[in-house]
């Protein structure tokens, strides 16, 4: 077999890829480095890909945790408010002339002054800003007149309260949402 030899280089055994790949000196070719560049360019892609999925997620993460407080505000003020309509007619409900307020929130479940069913809450609701029990607002006689949350969250909501809550509105906390029945002001909301 002959050999062919054109400008100087033999056809019958062309050089293998890796020969290609480097030049005398050791060091890679253009395309090789042009290669090389580009997979550097893809994995600052992927990470400026994460980076802004990372954000996004933060912001949908915010966005979800602000609904469900929201729900939670609405709870909170339905059950609030149904709270202190059972225990002004609790006390307003009294044989004995005077007014006599509920000793737990079980008492307006079934009311223990009398032998037969009355009921002024259908359950003995739990805060639903916490999951746990309420904190009791005392009055008079050892009983109790509202409740309050016990969660120190700041409310999102700040406005457009029913006019017996006007005084949420400067609230700094749930625990200033205070759902009771005062003495002598038809349930109104006492500062």
């Amino acid at each position: 077999m002959a050999r062919r030899l054109v400008a100087g280089k033999d056809i019958a055994n062309p050089p293998s890829p890796i020969a290609l790949s480097r030049n005398g000196r050791g060091g890679r070719t253009a395309p090789t480095a042009r290669l090389n560049l580009q997979q550097g360019f893809a994995y600052i892609w992927a990470l400026m890909l994460v980076l802004i999925m990372g954000i996004y997620l933060a912001q949908v993460g915010e966005a979800w945790h602000n609904k469900i407080q929201r729900n939670k505000e609405e709870e909170l003020l339905r059950v609030g408010n149904e709270i202190r309509l059972a225990i002004k007619q609790y006390s307003e409900q009294n044989a004995a002339g005077g007014q006599q307020y509920p000793k737990t929130l079980s008492d307006l479940v079934q009311d223990p002054r009398v032998p037969f069913p009355r009921r002024f809450l259908r359950k003995a609701y739990k805060d639903p800003m916490t999951g746990n029990d309420w904190a009791y607002i005392g009055g008079p006689g050892g009983g109790i007149m509202g409740v309050t949350s016990k969660s120190a969250l700041k409310p999102l909501k700040t406005h457009n309260f029913p006019v017996e809550y006007t005084t949420f509105q400067e609230a700094k906390n749930y625990q200033d949402w205070r759902f009771a029945h005062w003495p002598n002001q038809g349930g109104m909301q006492r500062k």
